[in-house]
């Protein structure tokens, strides 16, 4: 089926073709087949061409998707309160991954500093170019902000993943008749740079993640992450490192769209949850136009909390975004602006409508807390859903 999506413009496509001609190339120096997350890496980070390291409009009104700091502030701001806390116990140090645009950082930084608090750092590790561009332009009046291409080895104080997960590289696999197959990506012919799906026998480590795999019907298509799962080892390694250099704990907040393994994987859902988004339009063809489409798929919660634990983190709790943001004060926030003032209430009102909303981001969208000598605050305690994962 041809999907109906906006036309891009000639040097658009062009990058599109580069980058189509390099994982062409790749797949011909593997043998004619690679993993789907070798394909999806390559379209999201592939250096000058790919989506996240080219120079496309991502984010906002203009972009391809919208994120809760792009909606409102009062998304920063309420972080911002939790944040107190959590530094209080660690260290007056913030990392975040992938900061977007840099709205989250100013939001956060900017309410902060009303309430009188110090972050002597604020890190962000960024792979955009684009967005770093983005982001240096927008805090150029924080000094404590500083970049990384990597996360070090030791770190104390808060870190902070919003759609981060979501967006890292997934391995697909497909359940046939014949047993579980990985499902990964060739050439239609062996001059050709269309790419289209081959199946080869599954490594038994990927099944490993879906419970029950056994059960599940044949053709069942779905995604494992082994990557996003080794991203929270090495984070929970950071953490415990710089616990033991410097005795000061440290958290991780980890916000994304996703389930626990026994709700991602039911047998009704059969193919998988990728999404791929387009100028704010969304479909489910990984295929088109690389390069100039964010792909994502939702993330399996059990296993980013089975990798934190695993490497010597503590659960600290798990819960909607709706919950976590209510009960973090969010409407007290939205009450400094006095509702007799329409023009200024009613528009922060219906973003945090989207923000909590059940029909909108509030029941899909999770928040993952895992940390190191680290408590979360008691009002948190009584929408924890941390048994469900």
């Amino acid at each position: 089926m041809q999907l109906q999506l906006p036309e891009p413009s000639l040097d658009a496509q062009i990058a599109s073709r580069n980058l189509q001609t390099l994982i062409a190339n790749e797949i011909r120096h593997h043998s004619g087949w690679i993993s789907f997350a070798q394909y999806m890496e390559l379209a999201l980070y592939a250096p000058e061409f790919g989506y996240y390291s080219g120079g496309s409009r991502k984010l906002g009104k203009d972009g391809d998707f919208t994120t809760a700091p792009e909606i409102s502030p009062l998304f920063g701001q309420t972080l911002a309160k939790v944040l107190v806390d959590l530094m209080r116990q660690s260290a007056p140090q913030i990392m975040e991954f992938g900061a977007g645009s840099g709205k989250l950082a100013h939001a956060i930084l900017t309410e902060l500093a009303s309430m009188g608090v110090t972050v002597h750092r604020y890190l962000i590790v960024e792979v955009s170019g684009e967005l770093r561009a983005r982001q240096e332009a927008l805090l150029r009046d924080f000094p404590q902000v500083s970049w990384l291409e990597q996360c070090p080895p030791a770190f104390s104080g808060v870190v902070l993943a919003n759609e981060v997960l979501d967006a890292m590289p997934v391995q697909l696999v497909i359940k046939t008749p014949q047993g579980w197959k990985e499902r990964g990506i060739g050439l239609s012919g062996v001059a050709s740079s269309k790419f289209v799906y081959r199946d080869k026998p599954c490594a038994p480590e990927l099944i490993a993640q879906i419970p029950h795999a056994d059960e599940l019907p044949d053709d069942y298509l779905t995604e494992v992450h082994p990557i996003s799962a080794g991203f929270m080892a090495s984070l929970a390694q950071m953490l415990v490192a710089g616990y033991h250099d410097t005795g000061h704990g440290g958290a991780a907040l980890l916000i994304d769209y996703g389930f626990p393994a026994h709700e991602y994987y039911l047998s009704q859902r059969s193919s998988g949850t990728l999404m791929c988004h387009y100028r704010h339009h969304a479909h489910d063809d990984p295929l088109y136009l690389p390069g100039l489409q964010d792909i994502t798929a939702h993330v399996d919660f059990t296993a980013m909390a089975r990798a934190a634990i695993d490497n010597g983190l503590d659960m600290l709790g798990y819960t909607s975004q709706a919950a976590f943001l209510i009960d973090a004060g969010i409407g007290d926030l939205l009450l400094r602006t006095a509702p007799s003032d329409p023009l200024n209430y009613l528009p922060q009102a219906n973003a945090l409508q989207k923000l909590v909303s059940p029909a909108e981001m509030g029941e899909l969208f999770k928040v993952l807390m895992v940390g190191k000598h680290v408590r979360m605050p008691s009002k948190f305690d009584k929408n924890d859903r941390s048994g469900r994962l």
